[in-house]
């Protein structure tokens, strides 16, 4: 794939600046279709996982590679915006759509000074605070959003959402291709993977094609015993091929990078770091099929 000029300071107009299935082989590897886009949901069980981490840096990793990429805040709490432009909390976002579907597409996708990357903002969440109601109550909508991307022609759309899998959140995964999971490499967080898979089989029943990329450990510490035992113990607990080989490190440059409104690989010495999530992308890319042509039922 083509590399595209790695300029990505968001621009605006109105912006200045083992669970049993997958013991048991019913675990299917994801499979990428051509020609149509593609949605992939980074979801976690709890919050403070480097969720947004992840899903800045990869979908940045995947724009640069050329894929044209649209990278969703689907968390109410706006850490998507809030990390990559200062008044995100003013701009039509995704949940304004969730409220009113009639909104243009133009007024919720904001272009970035890379071309191949846009973003969708969180928007006016204060209704959806504590959840959003019930699962399946914005079922139908988060379909039809995902279509208008779909016919927008973008090639990738990366949904960073709230933890857990109730309310919008479940709704979501309930409506894209894939899921990937960041999990942080403490003891506690590592107990909590087999409840978020065992919930991720439930979901199939409303989404049967979702298909599990894969848990990524993030914020290891390879000076901390703590952390590089949690991270084998996680290694041991699933499938290999259920674990991302690349690991996310706890790196003060991702503070950094936040502070300034930009992905980690913008930073004068963040080529460092842009290695480790262009490699994360590549285990994505591997993990997909490219026979697969079947075209998205979002009904």
């Amino acid at each position: 794939m083509r590399r595209e000029e790695d300029h990505n300071v968001p621009r605006h107009p109105h912006l200045e600046e083992k669970t049993s299935d997958v013991a048991s082989g019913s675990y299917r590897p994801a499979t990428i279709p051509k020609h149509r886009v593609i949605s992939i949901a980074v979801s976690s069980q709890k919050g403070g996982v480097g969720k947004t981490t992840v899903s800045i840096n990869l979908a940045h990793s995947f724009a640069r590679a050329g894929v044209k990429t649209l990278l969703v805040d689907a968390d109410p709490q706006g850490s998507v915006g809030l990390s990559l432009t200062r008044q995100s909390r003013l701009l039509t976002g995704f949940y304004d759509y969730l409220a009113d579907p009639g909104i243009p597409l133009d007024r919720l996708i904001v272009p970035t000074r890379l071309e191949t990357f846009s973003l969708v903002a969180s928007g006016q969440a204060s209704d959806y605070e504590a959840g959003g109601g019930g699962m399946g109550t914005h079922l139908a909508r988060v379909r039809a959003f995902l279509r208008s991307i779909a016919a927008r022609g973008f090639d990738l759309c990366l949904i960073d959402t709230a933890a857990g899998l109730f309310g919008v959140t479940g709704d979501v995964i309930a409506s894209v291709d894939a899921i990937m999971i960041p999990q942080q490499a403490e003891p506690l967080g590592i107990r909590s993977v087999p409840k978020l898979l065992e919930g991720l089989s439930r979901l199939r029943v409303v989404n049967p094609r979702l298909n599990v990329l894969g848990v990524c450990l993030t914020m290891v510490q390879n000076d901390l015993a703590e952390s590089t035992e949690a991270a084998a113990s996680l290694r041991q607990l699933l499938p290999q091929e259920m674990v991302f080989q690349t690991q996310i490190p706890r790196d003060g440059l991702f503070v950094r990078a936040s502070a300034r409104g930009l992905p980690i690989g913008v930073l004068e010495d963040g080529a460092g770091a842009q290695v480790v999530f262009d490699s994360l992308r590549a285990e994505i890319e591997a993990k997909f099929e490219p026979s697969y042509g079947q075209q998205a039922a979002y009904g």
